[in-house]
């Protein structure tokens, strides 16, 4: 008793190990009662007996183990855990308790194997049972298959796998022990409950005794399907629908269960595969090749007897196969070809698709053997083809197969029929596309007409079988031209067809498995493949026919309804006398009688009334051909009159769109239309006719006859016209039926001609084709020449992208009756590709690919192999298409792909690239012998030849689609293979193209397993590449599926992958759309598109990613997901009740309030008890530590939300923590380290949605911890900053707004010199977004905290700071220059100090910098900088840490203040030790500017040295108030601005210039910015040609330049100049002698030789001549005409210069001369004839005639004929400007003129009736000048139209001479009145060509400083409001004497204004004159009044010198 009492205190799990047996019995009654006893599954007490249940079951007392069974029984039902101990205790109960007697014991054993199996540890248990069936104890063997049996019949052939089982159950049947056999008999009987028939082969060689027991007992099986009784845990809906229908008790129920649980077993798969290759006879191969026919007996008969073997191991056969193609072809002996047939059949049979890589070979030898009339041989070549059929697909074989339908032989056409016919019996409407039929139909329809009855016979088999299959719609319409008699015995043939197997499979993978396994059996010649073991009932039973008759109804519904299409009028020709008699009956008899009349006048009325006459006919009155014959009745088509002919043509159409038009009435018309379509009057109505034609005969064969009448004649314009129209029609009938190949020839005599239009019109239309056809098109013309191939290649990269438009044409017929038959689209949409490809001719170059050539590739000599594959290479080239045959090919390249020699393996890959492009979609025959050898070459050590090896493999893809690389079991044995290499490259491949798949093969799933094993890979790349190809798997695979295949796996391998399995769940890609509903799935919301299709798909939704953040609708998204999340849970309860506890927790509080919790942690992680929060990414002891520790302070729910695999749970629990963060807000605080530290692990997830969510959360938090006035710990804050830093450089931008906006807030609740180290830390980043945000955020901090917030000291900080100036990213440059300016701005010159040294260049970019960013204003500045410190809770202040965008003109004014105040910053940068300079130089000059009434702040400068103080001072600049109303406005400083960026743009530097053009083109591109630059245009282009003139001269020949930059600078300038003339208004301010000089420039461009040298030359020569064209459209009509003529009168005065300039001058003025018509109005007619009698007298006409050429005499007589015929005589009044008329030659040549056309028309009543016109509308003008003098006015005194304004007002002087002024005039001030008379005279001087108005004052200015000096011929200003430089004289001296100066010395020394004004229009002085003015907006009015002697010539590039030393000699005077 003492010892009962010491074992009875210890605790349960002791006891049960204690080695007392009562102890133990004991212990496990108590664990029993617990076990029942504990709730949770989860519970740790279980996890105390994991390491005991084995003892349990195995313990050595008989008695106590009965109660360890129970025991362990009750722990597996209940422990979650209880998994981990399948295999050892399973193990134990085989072993120790099946050989117990009691039969209590084994039950349990039994219950313990079955309830295994039910927690989803199926395959563990049945591996231990059948390694217990080797035991020797019988006991053991036969209770091990009674447990096997009792686990079949309750959980069924879905969790049983039945092939290992079926494997060992024939060694059963021979056991000695009567008892293991009896079992073994009732296992099989259960067996054959589930798999039926496919039991039989496995056991066909058992003892025939017990065979025919088992036969008996099979028929007493119950026919109806067996229903699984048991389920596992994860089929608890499962479970649930069984028990509903128990309880219902109906059988109607049961078809459903049936459909769920009934599986059908592959016999095939239940057999051994036998090697048969190790088994042939060593001679085998010389003896098939021996001579005697008896030897070569010998061999097959050895090979027949292992080809029976119905499973044979994969290897390679290829040898096998050819010896056996061999005899059938070749031997003369038919008993050996029947023997070799079947040989093959048996190959085929057991190797099924694997032997897909030889059908091709050996399909068209038998098919030529069926010329043999032997039956027994027919029999065995049927047997032998139809076996290879079900090894491919009918598509792989489809060329074959109508290769021989046209063979001269009956017999092969007739068995290639009967093949067909029982070949198309397993296929289903998919496996039979409309493509694939339709040529086979072509061959049938010519069958059923030949005259061997059994050809015909044949042929209407196979078309019924069709019919049957596919439905009678889909095959109608290529029946569409078979008679009566022949469609009946088509159906009569499909009614007694019964398909075969396929009727349950949807593709040809399901009907292949089924019928694959029959062909084993000797079937009848019928029907080879039907199963002929199992009784006749079964196959119709199977083939039930209510699921078949769905399918062909829905698949190609409403295809006949195209049978109409294919009719067509049928038309006989008729005599030209019956037309006759027919044509009088509908025409009157008046249009008859004058058709052919002499006069034109009667023929055109007589059309009238043909015409009319055709509207008014029905359609089925109209004699169409009898019409259009009396149409080209004489004169017909040679009709002279274009009237007469426009209204003949226009009829043509007419009567084929409104009557039954046929191709004979077509073919009568064709010709003459064709013959008018290059007419430029007629041949608009052409082509309306022949586009009629084309709807009423269809367009492929109008086009055809079209293009081939027109090529026929050599008219290079109709030949032009007529490809113009064909693309064009292509476009609006779309492409079907168009036959290219009848058109590539004459496409490429088009391209051939020396006409440009033809060639032009020739490429236009290849554009159309590509298009359609895409790049195989391109194939047709690779031989062209290249310089045509490049304006070809150009052509098509023009239209690459674009989509074809939808046909609006053609579609009268078809289109009303295929509304929404949607699979027909679909179908024809998908075949597209294909049918195109079709069109391509290709080559058929077997008959090259000799024998010769195939010894050479597998010679032994790698030299002899190369040569061979050149000549491979070589043959494919020169066919260029070829067709699938190719020979011996195949297996002979295969044999190179693993070569020794790795060249040799590369130019193999090479050629199977050529094979691909060349080939086309044939290709997929080629796939399995060649295709999956490129996969394996994937495997090579060489990373050269893998990358080669992966551009074929998707070279290959492009033609075949990926879905035949799927199928079958290849590529699952490539990815079998333990070759890193190949893993990682093929896994790489997968995750690339799977995503892009709709559906996948079934087969996939075979590659599952290899999948995982990568996952487990040595290799970390393969490791990789696996969890990046797991999503991808899984969008097709589906979550399921992939879970159930890791149950094969290690218990620690299972864990691994299925946790990854949860990750890649959330990461599953959205499958792709279908096309045809593409449009219809896109979500109206603002998802983004790229995940839409998936959202009906599942529960959870990738789209989710893109909710909306706020709580409410994550809540509702997330809960339809907790079932299926949950239902993979091992061991969980059923859902439904999970769920509902889930609701019930949720109440209450979910952040606990720990006392003093965070102090603890704090001093944990202090003393290193805990791991400190400091990691690169995130590790699982991390994980599980914050886990642990948030199990105290957040609800248990929300606990498991946050640590769930599923992301949609994070969001969940983000918005549950949102909601409750106000109203628990102290709990919030409590355990704010441990929120804090959850979202880091957040920042390393990849999911949007989540992130967005966390951010969200993180900005409510920080917004409650500042009003909380709550101030971070150390401790909070290092474990948090340094991972949202991470995400500052997150590639989203609304990612890094939030952050930035966090990171602000942060300096609210964390001090900002904590947060500097951190943000520091954050720029040694390698990402350069987190460099610059970083040192953005560190700009900010500095600017807000001043310099002291710098760490550890502000010049160790800045150092750092400094040394990313030199970074190689822009970003982080001018973030770091920001960041030192913000620096700058805060301590001044001391920042050079703290940066220490820097290189030239940083310093350089520094100091500009600096100088760039003036302070505007010093009152904004401080509202900014006081704004965060004032309102520290206001959490959006800091989204006000980036300034804004500004307007561009504010842009401008930035630079041009910092350019203004360049000395200053200079000079303090300079003089670092010299004393600081004194207050009167520090002034803000922005104030002393915009402060108008600040006269006595300014300091008294008569104390100083007026000379030097003048100068930085830029008097000019004031603005004053007292002159004038609008002196305000005179120094905009935007107009300055812009002044100031154009003088740069004519700098010597490149860069200076590109950088000043792209700021002007920023402006440009804004309409709303581009009137900035009006005022000044002049001024623009003026620098512009200067700067071309500067690349022309210097530029181009200086060698030490990068051409790219010159090309670079060119491209702005003509961006700039297209920019500019793209806007009117913009464009017609450009002067007349400015536009002369920039036509001058552009040419001089066009022209320069050397810029063809430079990379894209020719582009920047196309760009030119765009822009002549645009300045010649755009700019001010008379200034550009007056432009042209000036400059050809200098081209040719000047003899040296080029013909080809004058040429191009010349050009320009006919496209001018061809325009005015349309310009004349707005040209003033005084100047051009001004500068044409100019042109007159330095080149009269005799001068003229002397010229080489003539063509200038001509152009200009041109010009002037032009001029009078629009304006008539009325142009001898526009002389006015001429001196001297008499003189002129220009007056009497117009007098001729005029004479001459007054002769030819009387216009001199339209003369009187205009002079009277005039006179009224003199009067009505009159009555209404004070409203136009009003608005004249109005504009004058607007500073916008001020120019247009004077203009107006002048040219209304001018009109009215009479008009008074003066009451306009007399409310306004003196200035005024001034203004408008100088404004006036000035106009008047610039258009009567006298000289300048000399004057001297002040001209208010209204948009712009500048003064742009004018001459002759151009007017003051392209504005009118320009200022001269007497005007800043004299506003100088106004300013001088309010301050009170002295005003002598710069007016005595000013130039004369004569000097700035040149006489001769737009000479070169002029543009010396421009820079001068330029180069002084530059300086701002700082030149030296005493030095200014004259005006300086600089260039633009001195001007900074000059600034230098004028700043030295400040210096040097303070001094």
């Amino acid at each position: 008793m003492g010892d009962d009492s010491e074992w009875m205190k210890l605790p349960i799990d002791q006891k049960c190990e204690h080695k007392i047996w009562k102890a133990r019995l004991n212990g496990y009654e108590e664990a029993l009662k617990l076990f029942q006893r504990i709730d949770d599954e989860k519970s740790p007490e279980w996890g105390k007996y994991l390491g005991l249940i084995k003892k349990f079951v195995t313990d050595s007392n008989a008695v106590a183990q009965l109660k360890g069974l129970e025991a362990a029984l009750a722990f597996i039902e209940n422990a979650h855990v209880a998994g981990k101990t399948t295999g050892e205790v399973v193990s134990g109960v085989v072993s120790k308790v099946f050989n117990q007697p009691k039969a209590r014991a084994k039950e349990l054993g039994s219950d313990i194997c079955l309830m295994y199996i039910e927690i989803e540890k199926a395959e563990v248990v049945q591996d231990e049972l059948i390694k217990g069936l080797d035991n020797k104890n019988p006991k053991i063997v036969v209770a091990c298959i009674e447990t096997l049996r009792k686990a079949l019949c309750e959980f069924g052939s879905k969790i049983i796998t039945l092939k290992p089982v079926v494997k060992i159950l024939p060694k059963q049947f021979e056991s000695r022990e009567k008892a293991v056999r009896d079992e073994a008999k009732l296992l099989a009987v259960e067996i054959y409950r589930w798999i039926r028939d496919a039991l039989r082969p496995p056991l066909q060689n058992i003892n025939s005794v017990q065979l025919k027991d088992l036969e008996e007992e099979w028929v007493k099986v119950p026919t109806t399907a067996p229903k699984q009784t048991r389920f596992l845990r994860s089929q608890q809906d499962l479970k649930a629908k069984f028990e509903q229908h128990q309880a219902a008790g109906g059988d109607e129920a049961d078809g459903d269960v049936e459909e769920e649980t009934e599986v059908q077993v592959d016999p095939y798969e239940l057999l051994e595969a036998v090697d048969i290759l190790s088994k042939l006879p060593k001679d085998f191969y010389e003896k098939i090749e021996a001579k005697k026919w008896q030897e070569r007996k010998e061999a097959l008969e050895a090979v027949e007897a292992l080809t029976k073997n119905p499973k044979l191991e994969s290897g390679d056969y290829g040898d096998l196969v050819r010896a056996l193609k061999k005899v059938i072809g070749k031997d003369a002996n038919v008993m050996l070809v029947t023997m070799a047939a079947k040989c093959l059949a048996g190959l085929a049979a057991g190797l099924r698709k694997k032997f897909g890589t030889y059908a091709g070979h050996v399909v068209p030898t038998i098919l030529e053997k069926f010329k043999e009339k032997k039956p027994q041989v027919v029999q065995a070549l049927q047997e032998a083809i139809d076996a290879v059929f079900l090894t491919t697909t009918l598509q792989n074989i489809s060329e074959d197969v109508l290769g021989v339908m046209d063979n001269k032989n009956p017999s092969i056409k007739q068995q290639a029929s009967l093949f067909l016919a029982r070949s198309f019996r397993h296929c289903t409407p998919s496996t039979l596309p409309k493509s694939v039929l339709k040529p086979f139909c072509a061959a049938f329809l010519k069958q059923v007409n030949d005259s061997a009855p059994e050809v015909r016979d044949a042929a209407f088999e196979a078309l019924g079988t069709a019919m049957k299959v596919i439905g009678e719609k889909a095959v109608n319409p290529f029946l569409a031209d078979v008679d009566k008699l022949k469609l009946d015995k088509i159906k009569e043939c499909a009614d007694k067809v019964e398909l075969l197997g396929g009727k349950k499979g949807g593709g040809s993978g399901a009907g292949e498995k089924k019928e694959k396994p029959a062909a084993k059996a000797p079937p009848p010649v019928e029907a080879p493949a039907k199963p002929s073991g199992p009784p006749k009932k079964a196959p119709p039973a199977k083939a039930a026919g209510p699921p078949k008759k769905g399918k062909p109804a829905s698949a190609p519904s409403g295809k006949s309804k195209k049978a109409p299409d294919t009719k067509e009028i049928i038309e006989t020709e008729l005599s030209p006398e019956v037309c006759e008699e027919r044509a009088a009956a509908v025409l009157p008899a008046s249009c008859m009688q004058l058709l052919d009349s002499a006069n034109w006048k009667e023929r055109l009325a007589s059309m009238e009334e043909f015409q009319r006459a055709v509207e008014q006919m029905d359609k089925s009155e109209m004699p169409c051909q009898a019409l259009v014959k009396m149409l080209a009745k004489k004169p017909g088509w040679k009709e002279t009159n274009f009237q007469v002919m426009q209204m003949k043509l226009h009829i043509v159409g007419l009567i084929a769109q409104k009557g039954s038009f046929s191709k004979t009435s077509a073919l009568v018309v064709l010709d003459g239309l064709v013959d008018k379509i290059g007419d430029v009057k007629c041949g608009g109505k052409a082509k309306e006719g022949l586009t009629a034609i084309g709807e009423a005969c269809s367009l492929p064969w109008t086009a055809e006859q079209v293009v081939s009448l027109a090529f026929a004649q050599k008219n290079p314009k109709n030949q032009a016209e007529t490809l113009n129209w064909l693309a064009n029609a292509m476009k609006e009938f779309g492409f079907a039926g168009i036959n290219v190949k009848a058109f590539i020839n004459n496409v490429k005599t088009a391209l051939g001609a020396t006409n440009p239009a033809v060639r032009t019109s020739a490429i236009t239309l290849l554009g159309v084709m590509f298009l359609y056809m895409g790049a195989p098109l391109r194939m047709f013309f690779e031989d062209e020449k290249p310089a045509l191939l490049t304006q070809i290649n150009a052509e098509f990269e023009k239209m690459q992208g674009q989509s074809p438009p939808a046909p609006t044409r053609g579609a009268k017929k078809a289109g009303a009756e295929e509304d929404g038959e949607d699979a027909d689209e679909e179908e024809v949409d998908g075949g597209g590709a294909a049918d195109i490809m079709d069109l391509l001719p290709r080559t058929d170059i077997s008959d090259k690919i000799t024998s010769d050539m195939v010894s050479k590739i597998g010679d032994k000599n790698w030299k002899i192999r190369k040569e061979g594959l050149d000549e491979v290479a070589a043959v494919i080239s020169e066919a260029k298409f070829i067709q699938a045959s190719i020979g011996e090919l195949p297996i002979a390249l295969k044999g190179r792909l693993n070569d020794s020699n790795k060249l040799l393996v590369q130019q193999t890959l090479n050629i199977l690239q050529q094979i691909a492009t060349a080939m086309g979609p044939s290709l997929k025959q080629h796939i399995r012998n060649l295709g999956i050898p490129v996969i394996t070459v994937l495997g090579d050590s060489k990373a050269n030849v893998r990358a080669t090896a992966m551009a074929t493999l998707n070279a290959w893809v492009e033609q075949t689609g990926m879905k035949e690389w799927l199928e079958g079991e290849d590529l699952s044995e490539e990815l079998k293979k333990e070759n890193p290499f190949l893993r990682q490259e093929l896994l790489g491949w997968l995750a690339e193209k799977l995503p892009t798949m709709r559906t996948v093969p079934a087969d996939l799933m075979l590659c599952v397993p290899h999948l995982y094993a990568c996952l487990e890979d040595r290799s970390g790349d393969v490791r990789k590449k696996a969890q990046d190809a797991l999503p991808t798997f899984m969008m097709h695979l589906g979550y399921e599926k992939m879970c159930k295949a890791t149950g094969k796996l290690k218990p620690a391998s299972k864990d691994q992958v299925v946790g990854m399995l949860e990750k890649a769940r959330a990461l599953m890609p959205a499958k792709p759309a279908a096309p045809a509903k593409a449009a219809a799935t896109k979500p109206a919301s603002s998802a983004p598109a790229s995940k839409p299709a998936s959202a009906p798909a599942r529960n959870q939704t990738p789209s989710e990613d893109f909710s909306d953040p706020e709580p409410k609708p994550d809540t509702k998204k997330a809960k339809p997901a907790g079932p299926a999340a949950k239902k993979g849970v091992v061991g969980k309860k059923p859902p439904v009740k999970a769920g509902a506890k889930e609701e019930e927790d949720k109440s209450g509080p979910i952040f606990i309030l720990v006392p003093n919790g965070k102090e603890q942690r704090m001093k944990e992680e202090r003393a290193l008890k805990i791991l400190k929060w400091n990691f690169i990414t995130p590790r699982d002891e991390y994980v599980e530590q914050l886990k642990t520790q948030m199990s105290t302070s957040l609800a248990k729910w929300l606990q498991d939300e946050l640590f769930h695999f599923d992301f949609q749970r994070h969001v969940k629990a983000i918005g549950a923590m949102i909601e409750h963060m106000e109203p628990e807000c102290e709990a919030v605080i409590g355990c704010l380290d441990l929120v804090l530290k959850w979202f880091t692990l957040r920042f390393f997830d990849t999911n949007t949605s989540v992130l967005m969510k966390a951010l969200e959360f993180l900005k409510l938090l920080f917004t409650m911890l500042s009003r909380k006035n709550y101030q971070l710990s150390d401790y909070e804050a290092s474990s948090f900053i340094p991972y949202l830093i991470l995400k500052v450089g997150e590639s989203k931008d609304v990612v890094r707004k939030d952050v930035r906006g966090i990171l602000g807030m942060f300096c609210q609740v964390y001090p900002a010199s904590k947060i500097f180290p951190f943000l520091m830390d954050g720029t040694k980043s390698k990402n350069s977004k987190q460099r610059s945000e970083c040192l953005e955020e560190l700009g900010c901090l500095i600017e807000n905290f001043g310099m002291n917030v710098c760490q550890p000291t502000p010049a160790k900080a800045l150092k750092e700071i400094a040394v990313h100036i030199g970074d190689r990213d822009t970003t982080v440059r001018n973030a770091a220059l920001n960041t030192v300016l913000a620096a700058y701005n805060t301590c001044g010159d001391q920042v050079f100090k703290l940066i220490g040294n820097l290189s030239e260049k940083e310093m350089s970019m520094l100091e500009e910098r600096i100088k760039r960013s003036a302070k505007k204003t010093p009152a904004a500045p401080a509202k900014q900088e006081r704004a965060p410190k004032e309102n520290p809770t206001n959490p959006n202040a800091t989204f006000l840490r980036k300034p804004t965008q500004e307007e561009v003109p504010n842009k401008l004014r930035i630079m041009y203040r910092t350019y203004r105040i360049q000395a200053r910053a200079q000079n303090a940068h300079m003089e670092q030790s010299a004393p600081s300079i004194p207050k009167e130089f520090q002034l803000d000059l922005d104030v002393f500017e915009n402060n108008h009434t600040c006269a006595s702040d300014i300091p008294d400068l008569v104390q100083h040295k007026l000379d030097e103080v003048l100068e930085p001072v830029m008097i000019p600049e004031r603005k004053m108030r007292s002159v004038s109303p609008h002196f305000d406005d005179i120094h905009n400083s935007t107009a300055s601005t812009i002044n100031f960026v154009i003088s740069q743009v004519a700098s010597g530097d490149i860069n200076t210039s590109i950088q000043a053009l792209a700021q002007i083109d920023e402006v440009l591109r804004q309409a709303d910015k581009a009137e900035a630059m009006s005022g000044h245009i002049d001024q623009f282009l003026i620098a512009t040609f200067m700067q071309l003139r500067l690349i022309y001269n210097t530029h181009m020949a200086d060698d030490r330049l990068d051409k790219k930059d010159i090309f670079k600078l060119y491209s702005c300038i003509l961006g700039n100049m297209l920019s500019l003339f793209s806007m009117e208004s913009l464009a017609r301010e450009a002067s007349m002698g400015v536009l002369k000089d920039l036509m001058h420039g552009l040419i001089t461009l066009m022209l320069d030789s050397r810029v063809e040298d430079i990379e894209d030359g020719q582009q920047l020569i196309r760009s030119v001549n765009l822009l002549m064209v645009r300045v010649l459209e755009k700019s001010d009509q008379t200034n550009i005409l007056s432009a042209l003529l000036v400059l050809l009168q200098d081209s040719l005065t000047n003899t040296a210069g080029s013909s080809m300039f004058s040429e191009l001058v010349m050009k320009c003025l006919w496209r001018m001369i061809r325009f005015l018509p349309q310009t004349i109005n707005s040209i003033n007619l005084d100047r051009i004839l001004l500068d044409v009698h100019n042109f007159m007298k330095v080149f009269p006409k005799e001068k003229l005639k002397q010229l080489k050429s003539d063509v200038p005499h001509r152009t200009l007589k041109t010009l002037l004929h032009t001029l009078c015929r629009l304006t008539g005589a009325k142009i001898l009044d526009h002389l006015s400007m001429i001196e001297n008329r008499n003189e002129s030659e220009l007056e009497a040549h117009l007098r001729r003129v005029v004479k001459h056309s007054a002769n030819l028309s009387g216009n001199k009543s339209d003369k009187s009736t205009e002079k009277g016109a005039l006179r009224s509308d003199d009067k009505v003008i009159k009555a209404k000048v004070s409203d136009i003098l009003s608005e004249i006015f109005k504009k004058i005194g607007s500073k916008e139209n001020t120019k247009e304004g004077l203009t107006e007002l002048y040219e209304y002087k001018q009109k009215y001479s009479a008009a008074d002024l003066e009451p306009f005039l007399m409310n306004t001030s003196q200035f005024f009145q001034s203004y408008v008379e100088r404004g006036l005279r000035m106009i008047e001087s610039e258009r009567e060509g006298k000289g300048r108005i000399q004057t001297s004052t002040v001209i208010p200015q209204h948009t712009t400083d500048s003064y742009v000096p004018s001459s002759s011929s151009v007017s003051l200003s392209s504005n009118g409001d320009d200022l001269n430089a007497a005007a800043y004289y004299e506003r100088l001296k106004i300013l001088r004497q309010r301050r009170g100066l002295e005003n002598s010395g710069p007016e005595e020394e000013r130039p004369p204004l004569s000097s700035l004004r040149p006489s001769v229009a737009s000479s070169t002085d002029m543009l010396h004159s421009k820079l001068s003015q330029l180069k002084e907006s530059r300086e701002h009015f700082q030149q030296e009044q005493s030095h200014s002697h004259s005006p300086t010539r600089s260039s633009p590039a001195s001007n900074l010198d000059d600034l230098k030393k004028r700043l030295e000699r400040i210096k040097s005077n303070r001094q």
